[in-house]
């Protein structure tokens, strides 16, 4: 039965990806691929969110291994990564490399802290 809300939530996370990712990307003229940066901030804050609030198995597998795993992207990172460095934005390439995982780490920080945070 997990396997068909893993299928559901990477059904529903791999578009939102790919139109995410153009619709951020047509808003900047930049070399740099905010797109994917943004998508993967965001599964890393959602992934902590779930991680924090300690929620089911089928709901982590849904939401968790599905959504966040169809959503965000280690492989276009490293492409997109590469592509600056070989393009000669090397300076850029670092700064994806560095921002990507700082971001990330402090978006699944925040949301575990969100998640586990007592009610108002």
């Amino acid at each position: 039965m997990n396997w068909l809300l893993i299928v559901a939530g990477a059904a529903v996370g791999a578009p939102l990806r790919y139109l995410t990712d153009r619709a951020v990307q047509a808003r900047h003229d930049s070399v740099f691929p905010w797109g994917t940066f943004v998508v993967n901030a965001c599964g890393s804050l959602l992934l902590g969110l779930l991680t924090g609030a300690a929620v089911s198995d089928a709901t982590t597998a849904l939401f968790g291994t599905g959504l966040c795993g169809a959503l965000t992207t280690y492989s276009t990172f490293s492409y997109e990564t590469l592509r600056l460095a070989e393009g000669g934005w090397k300076f850029l390439a670092f700064a994806n490399m560095a921002a990507s995982v700082l971001v990330g780490l402090g978006a699944v920080v925040l949301g575990t802290e969100i998640a586990g945070a007592p009610p108002a």
